[in-house]
């Protein structure tokens, strides 16, 4: 056996050793990985849906307030994922921050099991939807505790976000196209792993939350993301760790490039891209180096890469890093530019999805949700309709689709990245709209039988939840395609610097349309104050006096819009063809051709 070829280049065992094949990494490492992200969501995907009822029902929150004080926190959650992932690549590495990361949702989950366990710490109970109580609201320390431990479980999430697709990444060689398809097949595994650990929490753990009661709840939460850790950590042995690289910050780097160029905006390109600066002349220094070579897109930033002519420097000592950059750090700025319409195009997706875990769960709240006479489903578990699906669907699109398909397309993935996310994008549009239709029937139910000021708790419309699925099931196949399709487009389209970091534009993109979602509520409550008995489209506690499916189909519209906006961006953006070698390799291959010619 060739103990060369059994080694992996640029990885490390826990130890510090090279990494080897068959001993590290790989599928059964990679399973420790996913199983860890599916307890992850089995204790926090009931949250996003459920919290909000917390919110309102104990802790006495207008609905409104409930609705953005969530997409807040799964907004911080998503764009802290950008922080560790920093701190991944640069100081502690990806392993240690998942372990710490996971700690830290831990002791949040800890907290807010603590307080939902002890009346002290939380409002006296009172029935909201009385017009006539006056119900006490969280202040203080308690309001405190509250989103301490909401932001510890904020920061945790955002690290296992970061950490966990990364980390599963490193188990597999890109060089070795039978690891390269099993890395393809791990990226459909995280959906199917989150659909796993989702079914269990949006059935098992929000039926604790709504008939057992919160504590109960978090309580659960907390021994799942023990578990995960745990089972995390188990793995230490088997698996293969990225090697630092210390103060190399990919997203300093990029930084850097916009900054050079805008110094340098007033010289000249040389006419020859070869004039531009890299280290190519310099072997030593390049040998461990990434090349890439010179494209015409975005030509201003080349400015990045010009040699002043008047320049005093000897060639020994380097270059000022924030007026001179290499045309590879150049073509790695170039990229992320040219990826940046695509991740601007795909937070409005996000935006809608925030409205199914906030007032698509409060409608359920006032319909009929009982089955077969027996069986109360709580409305926070309905995402479990599309959630079913998707595990089914998701083995099948990978092992039966995709291959067929490619031998029609030629292309790896069968459609493309951008193809796919595009689907999504449509089927997300068609989701509001169904949504806002149901609403205005479910309104018109209310209507009809003189119940907008029933109270939900005792009294439900003669409507059943499950015309709700309607909209979730839309949704949830528009998930398979497009946030899938981000993350695989992000990973393979990133140079090799930047694929870590390039990993978290998803949750990234989450991020921004949760706090979209905060935004365009306030927006929409006060542009409508004025044309409504109330305080807008979408204000106060009785969703039945309110206009929610006006802004269903405001949503719509706006997807619409977006998704004609990103065929325009897509159409025009060109795929990265080919790897390019790193210098080493030219170096090397360069070597051999002068020893051929010499025999």
């Amino acid at each position: 056996m060739d103990l060369k070829a059994e080694l992996v280049e640029g990885k490390v065992d826990w130890k510090g050793r090279t990494a080897v094949k068959h001993k590290h990494g790989g599928i059964r490492a990679s399973l420790l990985i996913l199983a860890t992200f599916g307890f992850e969501n089995l204790a926090t995907l009931a949250l996003a849906v459920n919290l909000v009822s917390y919110f309102i029902l104990f802790l006495h929150f207008g609905v409104a307030d409930a609705a953005n004080n969530l997409t807040n926190f799964m907004g911080t959650s998503y764009i802290l994922s950008i922080v560790m992932a920093i701190l991944a690549d640069t100081l502690i590495g990806r392993f240690r921050t998942t372990v710490i990361s996971g700690c830290l949702e831990f002791l949040g989950l800890g907290l807010l099991a603590i307080q939902a366990h002890f009346p002290k710490l939380k409002p006296p109970l009172c029935n909201i939807f009385d017009p006539t109580a006056h119900c006490e609201k969280l202040t203080g320390g308690h309001k405190a505790l509250l989103f301490t431990g909401l932001y510890f479980l904020a920061i945790g999430s955002g690290g296992l976000k970061a950490g966990l697709p990364a980390h599963g990444a490193d188990q597999f060689d890109e060089k070795d196209p039978k690891e390269a398809r099993q890395m393809s097949t791990f990226f459909n595994s995280l959906l199917l792993a989150l659909c796993i650990g989702g079914a269990g929490s949006l059935t098992l753990l929000v039926w604790i939350q709504d008939y057992k009661g919160w504590d109960w709840g978090f309580g659960v939460s907390t021994i799942a993301i023990f578990l995960g850790v745990v089972l995390f950590v188990a793995g230490l042995p088997m698996y293969r760790m990225q090697v630092i690289k210390g103060s190399t910050n990919p997203a300093v780097e990029i930084i850097k490039v916009y900054i050079a160029a805008i110094r340098n905006r007033n010289l000249s390109l040389p006419e020859n891209p070869a004039d531009l600066y890299e280290i190519n002349n310099d072997k030593e220094a390049a040998l461990e180096a990434e090349f890439l070579p010179h494209t015409n897109a975005f030509r201003f930033l080349d400015k990045a890469a010009v040699i002043q002519p008047s320049e005093n420097r000897s060639e020994t000592s380097p270059p000022n890093p924030w007026r001179l950059c290499r045309v590879t750090q150049v073509e790695n700025a170039k990229t992320l530019l040219g990826m940046l319409p695509i991740f601007g195009c795909t937070i409005i997706m996000t935006l809608c999805l925030a409205q199914l875990q906030t007032f698509s769960v409060h409608q359920g709240q006032t319909m009929d949700k009982s089955i077969a006479n027996s069986f109360k489903i709580p409305p926070a578990s309905l995402p479990i309709i599309p959630v079913a699906f998707l595990i089914v669907i998701i083995p099948v699109y990978d092992q039966l689709v995709v291959p067929f398909v490619r031998k029609f397309t030629g292309v790896p993935t069968g459609i493309t990245h951008l193809q796919r996310i595009g689907v999504g994008l449509v089927l997300s549009a068609v989701s509001m709209a169904t949504a806002g239709i149901l609403e205005a029937r479910r309104k018109a139910v209310a209507r009809s039988h003189n119940m907008l000021d029933a109270d939900p708790q005792t009294q439900a419309l003669p409507i059943s939840i499950f015309w709700l699925s309607f909209q979730y099931f839309i949704f949830g196949i528009a998930d398979m395609f497009t946030y899938v399709g981000l993350l695989e487009f992000f990973y393979s389209e990133a140079p090799k610097a930047l694929k870590s970091f390039a990993t978290c534009f998803l949750w990234s993109s989450m991020a921004l349309g949760y706090f979209c979602s905060t935004v365009l509520v306030n927006i929409v409550n006060r542009a409508t104050r004025r044309r409504t008995r109330s305080h807008g489209w979408l204000a106060g506690n009785n969703i039945n006096r309110n206009h929610l499916n006006l802004f269903y189909w405001l949503l719509s519209i706006l997807s619409l819009i977006n998704f004609l906006a990103y065929l325009f961006v897509a159409v025009r953006y060109k795929y990265r063809t080919a790897k390019s070698p790193s210098l080493k390799e030219e170096i090397e291959g360069d070597d051999d051709d002068e020893e051929k010619n010499k025999a």
